[in-house]
C-alpha cells in the first residue's frame, strides 16, 4: 500500500483531470441511482399498487423526499387523465434519459482518466530512467542489466496494467456502494445493519487470496528479470556461444528458467482467476441471505419494510454486487502490481553516494594540476589500490603501465569520481574533488576507453555528445584532427550514416577515432586515455595514436596503457604493480633502471 500511495502523488501533475473524473464519477452514480430507484415505484403507479394523493406537493427541494412526490404527482396526473399509453411512454423516455445520461457520464470520467493513467506511467518510467543514469557506476557491477532493464519494462507493464487500470475501479465502486448503502440505509436500516456484519467475513477471506496472490507475483516478476538477464547475455556473447559449439547448453539453460517462469505465471494466473468466481459466489451468499433475512422481516409484519420497499431493496442491493465484485477484482491486480512496484521503487530509493557536497565548489579550468596523494581503494574487501601518490603538472602527460589487474584504470575511474576512493584524497589545484561541483568535475575531463562507447546514432551525433552546442563546422574539425574525416565521407550517408548498437557497422579503428573526434569536440583540460590502443591492429593503431597525439597536444593528460609503445615520450611513467607503485621516471630512466618496466618493454619486443 506504501508503495501504491508513492504512485498516486504522480497524480499531482494531473490534478484538473483528476478533478473532472471524480465529478463525473459522482453522476454517474447519482444516475444509476435514479435509474434504479424509480423503476419499481412508476411500475406500482402504473399498475395501481401505491396510491398517492392528487394535491400537487408545494415547493421544490432538491431533497429525495420533494423529488419523489413531484414525480408521483406527474405521473399520477397522466395515469388519470385516462392515458395510460402516454404515461408508459413517459416513463419509458424518463428511464432511457437517466441511463443514456449515466453513460455519458461514465465515458467521460474515463475520458478525463485516460490522461492520467499514460501520464503517471511516463512519469515514472522518466523518474526511473532518470534516476538509473544518475547511480554511481559502481551499483551497475553489482546489478545484472536484465534485471535492471525487466524493471523499467515488464514491471512498469504490470504497473500499468494492474494499478494504473484499477484507477477507475478504486475511486468510483467505493463511492457507488456507499451512495447505495445509504440508500439501503434509509429504505432498511435493521436489514442493512445485518448485510454490514457479513462483508468483513468475505473481506478476510479475499485478504487471504490476494496476500497469496502478492508472492506469487514477486516470484514471476524476479523469474522474468532472470529471463531478460540470460537472453541479454546470450546476444551479447552470441559469438562465443557459436564458436564453442554451446547453443544445445544456452537454449538448456534458457529453457529451464523459461518452463519456471510458465509454472509460476500457471500459478498466479490461477489465483488471479480465483478472484471473480470466488467474489461472485461470496456475494451470492450474502443476497440469498439477505433475501432470506428480509423476507422474514416483511412475512412476520412486525418491520417497517413494505413488500414494495423490499423489491426495491433487493434490486437496488442486487446493484452494490457488481462494483464490489470489481472493487475485489481491483485488489487482487493491486496486490499483483503490488511486486512490480515494490522492485520499481527498490531501484528508484537505491542509494547515490557520488553527490555533490553541501556547498560544492564551481571549477572550470586547471591551473596547476591533479595530484594523488596517499590513495586507497577496496572493492569487496579486496585491495584495489595501495597508498598511490604522483602528481600530473598541467600539460604534462603522465602514463601508467602494469600487468592486468593492477588497478591502472581504477585510479582513471577515481578521477572521474566513477567510484569515491576509501583514504587519501584527489585533488585538482590543491581542491579535493570531493568538494568539486560532479557536473564540473567531468566538464573538465575527456576520456577515451579501450572499448569505444558509441550509440545507436548516427556519426554525427555520436560525435556531437562531446559538445551539444558546437557547431558543424566545429564537428568537421574535430572529424580532421581525429583522422576521421577520411571514413566518414567514404561512407553511404557520410556523417548521416548509422553506425549501428555499439557502433558495430565501423571498424575498432574508425570507432576509437570517433571517440577521439568526440573527446576533441569536448576539448577537455584534463585527458584519460585508458588503452586507448590495445585493442587495435598495427594500420588502425598507427592512424589512432595520430589523432591522440593531436588530441594531447598541450593537454594535461593521464594514460593508462597496454602497449608501451604508445607512451615513450610521457613526461612521466609509473609503474603499478598488485595496487603498489614500485617503479616512476621517464621511459630512458627507467630502461636503465632494468627492472619491472624493462622486462615489459622486452616482452613487447620494444627497444
Amino acid at each position: 500500500m506504501k508503495d501504491f500511495l508513492r504512485i498516486l502523488k504522480y497524480t499531482k501533475s494531473y490534478y484538473l483531470y483528476a478533478i473532472l473524473n471524480i465529478v463525473f464519477n459522482i453522476l454517474t452514480v447519482l444516475f444509476s441511482l435514479v435509474s434504479l430507484t424509480m423503476v419499481i415505484p412508476f411500475l406500482g403507479l402504473l399498475f395501481g399498487t401505491i396510491q398517492v394523493d392528487d394535491i400537487k406537493p408545494e415547493g421544490f427541494y432538491l431533497t429525495p423526499e420533494s423529488l419523489k412526490d413531484h414525480l408521483y404527482y406527474e405521473i399520477n396526473l397522466i395515469i388519470q387523465s385516462g392515458e395510460k399509453e402516454d404515461a408508459l411512454f413517459f416513463i419509458c423516455v424518463l428511464i432511457l434519459t437517466t441511463f443514456f445520461l449515466r453513460n455519458l457520464f461514465r465515458y467521460l470520467s474515463l475520458y478525463f482518466l485516460t490522461p492520467i493513467r499514460n501520464g503517471v506511467v511516463h512519469d515514472l518510467r522518466s523518474s526511473l530512467h532518470k534516476k538509473v543514469i544518475s547511480l554511481p557506476i559502481g551499483f551497475f557491477t553489482e546489478k545484472r542489466r536484465g534485471d535492471i532493464t525487466s524493471r523499467m519494462t515488464t514491471d512498469l507493464v504490470e504497473i500499468e496494467w494492474s494499478i494504473m487500470s484499477s484507477l477507475e475501479m478504486i475511486f468510483r465502486d467505493p463511492l457507488q456502494i456507499i451512495v447505495y448503502l445509504i440508500t439501503l440505509i434509509l429504505l432498511s436500516p435493521q436489514l442493512t445493519l445485518f448485510v454490514v456484519i457479513l462483508f468483513p467475513i468475505t473481506g478476510f477471506i479475499i485478504a487471504k487470496i490476494g496476500k497469496s496472490l502478492k508472492k506469487s507475483s514477486e516470484k514471476s516478476q524476479q523469474k522474468m528479470a532472470d529471463l531478460l538477464s540470460i537472453l541479454d547475455e546470450n546476444i551479447g556473447g552470441l559469438k562465443v556461444i557459436k564458436l564453442f559449439n554451446t547453443e544445445k547448453n544456452a537454449r538448456k539453460k534458457f529453457d529451464k528458467e523459461s518452463n519456471q517462469y510458465k509454472n509460476l505465471m500457471t500459478s498466479l494466473l490461477r489465483k488471479k482467476d480465483m478472484s471473480s468466481p470466488m467474489s461472485e459466489f461470496l456475494s451470492t451468499i450474502i443476497m440469498v441471505v439477505v433475501m432470506w433475512f428480509g423476507g422474514k422481516l416483511v412475512l412476520g409484519g412486525d418491520s417497517a419494510l413494505k413488500p414494495e420497499e423490499f423489491i426495491g431493496y433487493i434490486l437496488i442491493f442486487s446493484q452494490i454486487i457488481p462494483p464490489a465484485k470489481s472493487f475485489t477484482t481491483a485488489y487482487y491486480r493491486l496486490q499483483k502490481g503490488a511486486a512490480a512496484s515494490a522492485r520499481v521503487y527498490e531501484l528508484m530509493d537505491a542509494e547515490n553516494n557520488i553527490t555533490d557536497s553541501k556547498n560544492p565548489i564551481s571549477v572550470n579550468k586547471i591551473e596547476k594540476g591533479i595530484s594523488i596523494q596517499n590513495v586507497s581503494f577496496k572493492y569487496e574487501n579486496s585491495t584495489i589500490l595501495n597508498k598511490i601518490s604522483f602528481n600530473i603538472p598541467k600539460g604534462q602527460t603522465v602514463a601508467i603501465v602494469g600487468k592486468s589487474g593492477s588497478g591502472k584504470s581504477t585510479i582513471a575511474d577515481l578521477c572521474a569520481r566513477f567510484y569515491d576512493i576509501t583514504t587519501g584524497e584527489i585533488c585538482i589545484d590543491d581542491i579535493n574533488i570531493k568538494d568539486i561541483r560532479v557536473f564540473d568535475l567531468r566538464k573538465l575531463m575527456g576520456v577515451v576507453f579501450q572499448d569505444s562507447i558509441l550509440f545507436n546514432d548516427t556519426i554525427y551525433n555520436n560525435i556531437l555528445i562531446g559538445n551539444p552546442r558546437a557547431s558543424k563546422e566545429e564537428v568537421l574539425e574535430a572529424s580532421r584532427i581525429a583522422n576521421a574525416e577520411e571514413f566518414i565521407l567514404e561512407s553511404k550517408n557520410g556523417y548521416e550514416t548509422n553506425i549501428g548498437e555499439r557502433g558495430n557497422k565501423l571498424s575498432g579503428g574508425q570507432k576509437q577515432r570517433i571517440s577521439i573526434a568526440r573527446a576533441i569536440l569536448k576539448n577537455p583540460e584534463f585527458l584519460i586515455l585508458d588503452e586507448a590502443t590495445s585493442s587495435l591492429d598495427t594500420q588502425s593503431e598507427k592512424l589512432v595514436q595520430n589523432a591522440l597525439s593531436n588530441l594531447m597536444k598541450k593537454r594535461t593528460t593521464l594514460v593508462i596503457a597496454h602497449r608501451l609503445s604508445t607512451i615513450i615520450d610521457a613526461d612521466e611513467i609509473i609503474v603499478l604493480n598488485e595496487g603498489n607503485i614500485i617503479e616512476r621516471g621517464s621511459h630512458s630512466d627507467l630502461i636503465k633502471l632494468n627492472g619491472h618496466y624493462k622486462q615489459l618493454i622486452d616482452l613487447q619486443t620494444i627497444c
